[in-house]
């Protein structure tokens, strides 16, 4: 019997997705032998992860060179190559794709970050990387901001894939939930099949934690009356609101109502899955929250860790009592958990519009010196 745990997850009904991709992943022959031995079944990206593979190497500079004697365009350079190894890779997870009849063999793009607040623009940006990629297995990431709302009902109904990024709070979850039914719904208005039309809703995890674990640390070192209970929830937030979204994404998705609609429902993805937290196990954020029709995207490193010791079993709905406790007692424990999860999608736009102008940064010096 294989016990390589990440392949064990298979069974367990959870996708492992690498957050991770550079060009020498793919040339090499790494991601094939992760998708042939592994069972490795996507594959997300960002700017920040391109930064660092353009960096720190030199794979990408006969490219930057070539591209740059026809345009001088920094965005467009980034996303040629970006562009490029994406369609690699979703032609690595082709068979995969099929052979799951749509279910899995995804990997994910984003919309330029700067539009992160601008509806119209998220939707036409969506659109040009969807054509211009032009793969039935590709997910254009979209942040869960108000603006992006509109954004993902309309690319739903136009037959294009979703990954909505950014995910912090459950009631910013349920209205994703509602612009992915309404997107489907349209799209059925409209004479179209629903049917391989293809969204996850990614929850940001360690980050959820990283913000709240001072001020529960700060209120426990007051002597407050609740200061026991804030002691019993440190670091267990990010999790707990995890296992609810699942709770409600069950009772949407398994609903009479939407099961009638013959679309694929809209699976829980838990990202940020690297604990910023060093006294944390490393593996905290995907043992806990393993389960049915679910994606965990983690880097190489939690990769590694996880086939080396990971144990697999089902727990993410385990306990789920104590994670409502959790979460119906985070006020008393001095915790605004909405004021927090605005700050952490604002910040979370900030940072990815940072990013993605240092990766624009160390395109523009790589130009100089090719």
């Amino acid at each position: 019997m294989d016990r390589n745990p990440i392949k064990i997850l298979e069974s367990l009904g959870q996708s492992i997705w690498l957050d991770y991709i550079r060009r020498d992943l793919i040339t090499s022959g790494q991601l094939q032998r992760l998708i042939d031995e592994d069972g490795l079944s996507g594959l997300t990206s960002n700017p920040s992860i391109f930064r660092k593979a353009i960096a720190e190497s030199n794979l990408y500079d006969a490219d930057i060179q070539g591209i740059s004697i026809t345009t001088k365009d920094l965005n467009a350079i980034y996303e040629a190559i970006s562009q490029q190894d994406m369609q690699n890779a979703a032609d690595l997870f082709k068979p995969l794709y099929e052979k799951s009849n749509g279910g899995d063999g995804y990997v994910s793009l984003e919309v330029n970050p700067h539009l992160a607040y601008d509806t119209l623009g998220t939707i036409e940006d969506g659109y040009r990387l969807w054509a211009t990629l032009n793969r039935p297995n590709i997910l254009i990431k979209v942040p869960a901001t108000v603006e992006g709302i509109p954004a993902i009902r309309q690319l739903i109904s136009e037959g294009i894939n979703v990954n909505v990024t950014l995910l912090f709070s459950l009631p910013r979850y349920r209205q994703v939930t509602d612009a992915f039914i309404a997107g489907i719904k349209d799209r059925i208005n409209k004479g179209k099949s629903p049917k391989n039309v293809v969204s996850v809703a990614s929850f940001f995890l360690s980050r959820l934690d990283a913000e709240i674990d001072p001020k529960e640390h700060d209120f426990v070192a007051s002597g407050g009356e609740q200061a026991h209970f804030a002691t019993r929830i440190r670091g267990q937030v990010a999790i707990s609101i995890a296992k609810i979204a699942y709770k409600i994404y069950r009772q949407i998705f398994e609903s009479e109502e939407f099961l009638k609609l013959g679309a694929l429902p809209q699976r829980l993805l838990w990202a940020s899955t690297t604990p910023q937290n060093p006294d944390y196990c490393d593996l905290k954020y995907v043992e806990a929250l393993i389960g049915p029709n679910t994606v965990s995207a983690i880097n190489l490193k939690t990769f590694e860790a996880y086939r080396d010791h990971g144990d697999p079993e089902s727990l993410l709905e385990a306990n789920l009592e104590e994670a409502s406790l959790v979460w119906s007692k985070l006020s008393e424990a001095g915790i605004n958990i909405k004021e927090i999860t605005e700050k952490l999608e604002s910040d979370g736009v900030e940072e990815f519009i940072q990013l993605y102008d240092r990766m624009i940064g160390v395109l523009s010096k790589k130009t100089r010196i090719c």
